[in-house]
């Protein structure tokens, strides 16, 4: 071994709970005296941080944008699986390796190279987390009301950021537990929600009109950037399997939880579309609360606590970027310095949240799809072992900076802004496509070409 070869992590946690609070937890790889987590975590890692009203919204949104039923139920089932499979494919990379997702990218894009897209993940985490806790923190200050207590917004978020932050400072540990047992409550909950939900809701289901190729394709577009986007927290959560842990198996229970949590509610949106006034979490969360009725504080505590499941999930990856990044912190300093900067962010832009940041970081998941692309070119065309980390800056780095810089300015669609190619395509989103494929592509025919271990 080289002295760029990761070497394994000494430190034991300090209890059954704890991760690692050191620096070195995130960029070593795990020890396999402590690869003893389960194989059904998996499935709930990848299921729960999507529970919420993120998929209502997302179904009600389809419908707004002018697709019918039938073409709604299309584009949820085309749009998530494209979307799921390179998270799932990326999930097998962690029992292995023992890495982060973003650690174990470095050996296609080195040690240099891994900077600017944990940043950006970093940046991107942060941003979701404000975005995710602003419809939470409204639940809660409405069952809060109705419970005869008035609560400022303030306290109310500061309320949930604290308890994400506290099990992002705990860790792998602790996250994983909320995913499975927290997870598992309020899929029950959210099941009878959407029951109740369903059989209220007014969307003409037998209605058919023609959808144009530009609408559908965005619309598409719009599915696979819902479970493309945890891309880069993967194998975050696998990276405790022993590394022996057959990789079909994972695939298969990573692809399984993000489908099973992101299909069921977009259709479930797509249902209740008419009865809701508009697109947006605010209108959902009304909407379920009244469809509710003697059980609409359930509905509220449900929303209220599943901003726990994801923001947790969000926090702890983003901590581990930010070390990846460059910044040689603790990790409880990265955890608290994450979920600061997401508090006050939500706290800042609450009433106008999604104007002021969804486009925005809409625009930034174009750098997933070539960063993606690279790692699984790297991983499924080479020999799937460990190899010394390149240490500086790569082909691979140079790659992914490229392709993120021409697909942004060519094809990114939204309100900001609007690539050429985008506008030509009548506002059809193709940029995920060609940023994954041209990447993939790219780093297959100019990959590095190593010795077998």
């Amino acid at each position: 071994m080289t002295q760029d070869t990761p070497q394994p992590a000494q430190a034991a946690p300090r209890n059954g709970w704890m991760e690692d609070l050191s620096a070195a937890s995130v960029s070593q790889p795990v020890p396999d005296a402590l690869k003893t987590m389960k194989m059904d975590r998996v499935f709930w890692s990848h299921f729960s941080p999507n529970l919420g009203p993120g998929g209502w919204v997302t179904g009600a949104l389809l419908v707004s944008m002018g697709l019918d039923f039938r073409a709604g139920v299309a584009t949820v089932l085309l749009g998530n699986l494209i979307g799921a499979l390179p998270v799932a494919l990326a999930a097998a990379i962690g029992p292995p390796t023992g890495l982060t997702q973003m650690e174990a990218s470095r050996r296609a894009l080195g040690q240099l190279g891994v900077r600017p897209p944990a940043l950006l993940n970093w940046i991107y985490c942060v941003g979701w987390d404000a975005v995710n806790n602003v419809p939470a923190a409204t639940a809660l200050l409405t069952l809060l009301l109705a419970m005869g207590l008035h609560t400022p917004f303030w306290l109310a978020l500061a309320a949930l950021a604290g308890v994400q932050m506290v099990a992002s400072i705990y860790g792998h540990h602790m996250v994983q537990a909320l995913q499975k047992y927290l997870g598992g409550l309020l899929l029950v909950v959210f099941s009878l929600m959407g029951g109740v939900f369903a059989l209220r809701g007014q969307a003409p289901l037998a209605t058919h009109h023609a959808v144009s190729p530009g609408t559908f394709l965005l619309a598409v577009g719009i599915l696979v950037s819902f479970n493309l986007s945890w891309a880069s927290y993967s194998s975050d959560y696998t990276r405790y399997l022993p590394a022996t842990s057959n990789p079909v198996k994972v695939v298969l229970l990573a692809l399984a939880g993000l489908l099973c949590s992101a299909i069921p509610f977009q259709i479930l949106g797509l249902i209740c579309a008419g009865s809701v006034a508009d697109p947006s979490p605010t209108a959902v969360i009304a909407s379920l609360q009244q469809a509710m009725g003697p059980l609409g504080g359930v509905a509220l505590a449900a929303i209220a606590l599943s901003s726990i499941t994801g923001n947790s999930f969000n926090d702890n990856t983003a901590s581990y970027s930010l070390i990846s990044a460059g910044l040689h912190i603790p990790r409880v300093a990265a955890a608290v310095l994450t979920a600061l900067l997401g508090y006050g962010l939500a706290v800042a832009g609450a009433g106008r949240y999604a104007t002021l940041y969804t486009d925005y970081l809409l625009v930034t998941l174009y750098w997933i799809a070539p960063w993606i692309g690279i790692v699984l070119a790297d991983w499924y065309l080479g020999d799937r072992t460990v190899h010394p980390v390149p240490p500086g800056w790569t082909r691979g780095a140079t790659l992914f900076v490229v392709i993120t810089v021409l697909t942004i300015g060519l094809f990114s669609t939204s309100s900001l802004y609007t690539g050429p190619v985008a506008a030509w395509l009548g506002g059809a989103d193709i940029g995920y496509y060609v940023g994954f494929f041209t990447a993939f592509a790219g780093y297959a025919l100019s990959r590095p070409r190593r010795a077998s271990s």
